[in-house]
């Protein structure tokens, strides 16, 4: 799981602040830009007092200008500056998808080679109370769709920083998507700088009876779900999918040809979501290799809600994800009955749409 060694421990936040602090030391063509980055909170403390100590000409606070500052962040990148883009919200980055689609994604292809964009957009996703539907969706299928995009989904704050780091090496643009909740988790950081793998997954627990593939803040629900079911002694082999973009089933496929069956939670709408790109692949590379037809687990078909008694009715519970598995799993009634009743004892006590205390690690 995600042990390091030496157990210098950071929240996935601080571990991004220290990514950005490092490399804009090291690297005088790295500048950050963004709406609100100046701000006293810093985008979760990710950016907070680094224009104090790199000026206004590297750590650039915008203006309220989407489309106009992705369109000035690629042109720097073309004209050999690294640049960091920060969009807040996954639905601000929609009013510069032309920029990010037409003109950062294609730049390489289209002047064979000449031109790199080594640019890294960073955009928050998903839940939050108050946030509401048009500004806590998770848009992360839209931006796997296109070609010239690496996507990037962190659950750890040893990811965090590691792939933050490598990709603002890499010469193309990378976007890196951050459910809002995940920057609380704590984790494993190095202090030093640090290269880590966006090519593929990474099993981060081993099991035999089911493989669960999932991504960002969701690893944790699955985890939490896992060490209930231990006490049965079930083991579920769980797959952080870390990277949408290029999608790499091999982990995937190896897992599954082991424990026969797959369950699939995004963080997304599970209608033409991750999950069925993901199954679709696998079965076109053998489809005898389910016991049972795999499930996915998602958001429904509808916008995100505001209120908090709409979001319990909304997102996937620990209980619900729970009965997901345990069909998977084809118990009987008194086995799930036992499960369920332990799961729901172990629950904290906490208000409607914040973080579970217990998701914090390390892990």
């Amino acid at each position: 799981m995600y042990m390091q060694n030496k157990k210098r421990i950071l929240s996935a936040s601080q571990a991004i602040h220290e990514a950005t602090d490092q490399t804009l030391k090291k690297d005088k063509n790295l500048i950050l830009i963004g709406e609100g980055i100046n701000d006293p909170k810093g985008i979760f403390g990710t950016t907070s007092n680094l224009y104090k100590k790199y000026g206004k000409t590297r750590v650039i606070e915008s203006p309220i200008s989407e489309n106009g500052i992705t369109g000035i962040s690629i042109g720097l990148a073309i004209n050999n500056f690294k640049v960091i883009l920060i969009h807040q919200r996954v639905e601000f980055a929609l009013l510069s998808i032309e920029q990010i689609f037409n003109n950062a994604a294609k730049s390489f292809y289209v002047t064979n080679g000449k031109h790199n964009v080594p640019i890294v957009i960073r955009m928050v996703i998903g839940r939050g109370w108050g946030q509401g539907p048009a500004h806590s969706q998770s848009l992360e299928t839209i931006f796997s769709y296109v070609p010239g995009l690496k996507v990037l989904i962190p659950s750890s704050a040893y990811d965090a920083k590691g792939m933050l780091i490598t990709a603002i090496n890499d010469p193309n643009p990378v976007l890196i998507l951050e459910h809002r909740w995940f920057h609380y988790v704590t984790g494993s950081v190095p202090k030093k700088n640090y290269f880590c793998d966006i090519e593929k997954p990474k099993v981060i627990k081993k099991g035999k009876d089911l493989t669960i593939v999932a991504s960002s803040y969701n690893i944790y629900e699955i985890i939490f779900c896992s060490e209930i079911l231990e006490k049965f002694d079930i083991y579920i082999e769980i797959i952080d999918l870390r990277v949408l973009r290029p999608l790499n089933v091999k982990p995937i496929i190896q897992s599954v040809k082991k424990t026969k069956k797959l369950i699939i939670f995004e963080t997304g709408n599970k209608i033409y979501g991750i999950g069925a790109e993901i199954i679709a692949s696998l079965a076109e590379i053998n489809n005898n290799i389910f016991d049972l037809p795999p499930s996915r687990i998602g958001l429904p078909d509808s916008p995100t809600p505001s209120t908090r008694g709409l979001a319990e009715n909304f997102y996937p519970n620990s209980v619900e994800i729970m009965k997901v598995i345990m069909k998977q799993l084809n118990l009987n009634v008194e086995v799930n009955k036992k499960i369920i009743n332990l799961l729901i004892s172990k629950l904290p006590s906490h208000e409607i749409d914040i973080p579970n205390p217990k998701f914090k690690g390390p892990f």
